[in-house]
């Protein structure tokens, strides 16, 4: 399966599985990455994890354009560290690897500013979006809500992955009525290092078990 050039990774809350799908990602392509608003940096910033857990030289992983202290919201984590975020100060890094994989801060009606969401910033870029969501109980409103989202927005969706024990219910209905063009099923893992996470793209993230193409 080909995957597109620029990729964004969302998701339907946050700690739901994005920089660990991000780290498959980039691991697998051999892609660069890049988190364009960090919020939180203890213990690690998320790109540090994706150092950690690729094992892959610096040069695959780009600067935030805001890196702030508190693990928050953006547009409050922003107010306590005295900065305001504004779209013309979110550069994109010129990447020189074949893939770029951008991950976003929480989930997609999450405030960046006082008028803009991390959904509106995904929309500003244009690229395909990957949506992280839980497998099991309470998936289907997230999910679907999130792509009717993202699709009120024109935002080109790539697919979905559901992190957790499989739940066939669940899928079959993400796929009738969210109309998902792919579905990936990715399970709880473990271990995270860069023989797992590599593992994991060509066992999970590499194809589909689901497309509609």
């Amino acid at each position: 399966m080909i995957y597109p050039q620029k990729l964004f990774v969302t998701g339907t809350d946050t700690d739901i599985g994005k920089t660990v799908v991000s780290s498959i990602l980039v691991s697998g392509l051999q892609a660069g990455y890049w988190k364009p608003i960090q919020a939180g940096r203890d213990p690690i910033t998320d790109t540090e994890f994706l150092r950690k857990a690729t094992d892959l030289p610096n040069s695959h992983f780009y600067e935030e354009s805001f890196n702030l202290k508190e693990p928050m919201s953006p547009h409050a984590s922003a107010e306590i560290d005295g900065v305001s975020i504004h779209f013309d100060d979110i550069v994109e890094p010129e990447a020189t690897q074949n893939h770029l994989i951008i991950e976003g801060a929480g989930g997609l009606i999450v405030p960046i500013n006082d008028d803009q969401y991390v959904i509106d910033l995904i929309a500003h870029f244009g690229y395909p979006a990957l949506l992280v969501a839980k497998s099991g109980l309470g998936t289907l409103n997230h999910t679907l809500l999130s792509l009717e989202a993202m699709r009120r927005r024109n935002i080109p969706v790539f697919g979905v992955v559901l992190v957790g024990e499989r739940h066939a219910s669940n899928e079959e209905a993400i796929i009738k009525y969210g109309e998902v063009p792919r579905l990936f099923r990715l399970p709880i893992l473990s271990k995270l290092n860069p023989q797992t996470v590599n593992k994991a793209f060509h066992s999970y993230l590499e194809e589909p078990v689901y497309s509609s193409n």
